[in-house]
């Protein structure tokens, strides 16, 4: 398969009655990643490359022990060109590849360009599951998700849009103000919080924590106020910025008392 591979994966993987996708580094069951790490996650477009042809013994041994419990009986294998199929079958010592499916098959000219156009002009690379079975394999990066009925009946799907930071477009990463912004906009209408004091973010590579310091306005339950200060931040900063929280963590310093 070729440009446009990864959007038209589950249809092909359908039509034929495959339950699993190999893709990119991922081992895909029924629109579900259930083992490997993406390789658009790689810095460079070479790691890229090796990532996803199991070029690296860690992820090679790791997506075997995945293949070896799940026990496959048909897989559909994406790549770029026939000699990629074949180094990722090899690789992972898979039996010989028995059906070939070109994208020319399943796709237009006009979807193959289209497509093409996307990923050197915008940097955008479709991965076929969806954004939330995606999203922590990315924290941070510009994640959005590809809604599509299919005809005839057939199942709904929902792909993931990523850009990768070896796009063409360049290197890029959310700065600590932008977090804070998007932390005080959710913040701003609380009732019952009075203050917002301070913030402090302690970054991860595939997440963050937040640390919070507020002040509460008199009369107001403190738990709960604390509660939705935290289902608000969750909110907001996932949906600006695509970034894993693991914790949000509020320190009340002190109590308001609102002038009659």
């Amino acid at each position: 398969m070729g440009p446009g591979k990864s959007h038209h994966a589950q249809e092909v993987a359908q039509d034929n009655n495959i339950n699993y996708i190999i893709d990119d580094g991922l081992l895909i069951y029924k629109n579900k990643v259930i083992a490997g790490k993406s390789a658009k996650t790689e810095p460079t477009k070479i790691g890229s490359v090796k990532a996803a042809i199991f070029n690296d013994e860690t992820r090679c041994e790791l997506m075997k022990k995945a293949l070896n419990s799940s026990k496959p009986d048909k897989i559909l294998v994406l790549g770029t060109s026939d000699g990629m199929v074949q180094k990722i079958t090899n690789n992972l010592g898979m039996p010989k590849i028995i059906n070939t499916i070109y994208i020319q098959e399943i796709a237009t000219e006009e979807e193959m360009n289209e497509a093409k156009r996307v990923r050197i002009q915008e940097g955008k690379h479709v991965v076929p599951v969806p954004t939330l079975e995606i999203k922590e394999q990315f924290s941070g990066y510009f994640l959005d998700p590809l809604k599509i009925f299919e005809k005839k009946n057939k199942v709904f799907h929902e792909k993931s849009i990523i850009r990768p930071t070896f796009s063409y477009l360049g290197n890029f990463y959310i700065s600590d103000k932008v977090i804070k912004d998007v932390v005080f906009h959710a913040t701003n209408d609380i009732e019952g919080m009075s203050k917002l004091l301070k913030i402090n973010i302690q970054k991860f590579v595939d997440g963050i924590n937040l640390f919070l310091d507020i002040n509460v306005t008199y009369g107001y339950n403190i738990p709960r106020v604390t509660k939705i200060l935290q289902t608000a931040i969750t909110k907001e900063v996932v949906n600006a910025t695509g970034i894993n929280i693991f914790s949000i963590n509020v320190r009340v310093k002190g109590i308001d008392i609102k002038n009659k």
